[in-house]
């Protein structure tokens, strides 16, 4: 599969600050991946860096296979700083100086605020959006010329609910036309409703990366309850299958061997003599994943 972005060993420093850290990774057309990292991990340098925003202090970066700077860019819809419209004018004329100003023409205004549910309010004054609409305008000004790659900071930033799932739906419909797209998010969930694969940021540096069923893959842990955790506890201990890895309020945590299912264990208690309460399989989330790994001690 053709290689659409390239980003080799990346560094960028401000006076003491290293703000992005010997970053590498490789992006896949059709990809769809997310940026993650708390405030202040990068995210918006790395995007600024790959768009020649700004320079990197060293390394490298290429976009579909030997371009950058501008003849990429005429291929890439970025969403980096959310864009200046006109409040007194209409979204089609806030749109028609976008055009014009990226040497687009007039011919796509319709169809990318079609695109994003905003063409019955085409003749409507900026000022009179809502937030989740003005948002929605600022992506569609990133859609004019029907660029190959989107690259959107933070997206949803800001908005209610109803607002975040219009967004998450015009992303993910971008996505299945089969367009490449890099997203960086602080919202977790919203990643991990829309986006396959994740680098996961912190400091400037990637600390993982991959698909997100990757990431997630883990031990099995289950949620037990019984009238006598005393004696669950002490049962629990006879079973090499099952590991006893915490205690929350009354409910106990217990980690499965990878062949032994949830199921199974209820059987056996059974069998011991034990009636369970509540038997729950925990699923482990990419936030979960996420704060875990951001909350991990740096190797020195």
């Amino acid at each position: 599969m053709e290689t659409v972005l390239s980003v080799n060993s990346i560094c960028k420093v401000f006076g003491s600050i290293t703000a992005v850290d010997q970053l590498s990774f490789t992006v896949r057309r059709g990809d769809v991946i997310g940026l993650l990292g708390p405030n202040g991990s990068g995210k918006t340098t790395a995007l600024s860096i790959i768009l020649s925003v700004i320079n990197p202090t060293s390394g490298s970066y290429t976009w579909f296979e030997g371009l950058k700077g501008e003849s990429a860019n005429k291929r890439i819809g970025a969403l980096l700083e959310v864009p200046y419209f006109y409040p007194y004018l209409n979204l089609e004329k806030n749109l028609q100086i976008t055009a014009l100003a990226r040497g687009y023409g007039e011919g796509d205004i319709q169809r990318v605020l079609d695109e994003v549910g905003l063409l019955k309010r085409s003749k409507s004054q900026f000022y009179t959006l809502s937030l989740g609409m003005k948002q929605r305008l600022a992506i569609a000004s990133t859609l004019l010329g029907e660029p190959e790659v989107l690259v959107l900071d933070e997206p949803t930033n800001g908005l209610d609910p109803e607002g975040i799932a219009e967004v998450r739906e015009i992303i993910k419909h971008q996505a299945s036309k089969g367009k490449t797209i890099i997203m960086a998010s602080h919202i977790l969930d919203e990643v991990e409703k829309v986006c396959p694969s994740v680098i996961i940021l912190k400091k400037g540096k990637c600390i993982a990366s991959g698909k997100v069923a990757e990431l997630l893959n883990e031990k099995k842990v289950v949620l037990l309850e019984s009238d006598d955790l005393d004696l669950l506890k002490v049962q629990l201990g006879q079973n090499a299958n099952c590991k006893l890895i915490g205690i929350e309020n009354s409910t106990l945590l217990v980690e499965l061997v990878d062949d032994y299912s949830p199921s199974a264990l209820n059987t056996w208690l059974i069998g011991c003599g034990i009636a369970l309460s509540r038997i729950e399989l925990r699923h482990k989330t990419l936030e979960s994943q996420f704060l875990e790994l951001v909350g991990k001690p740096e190797k020195l």
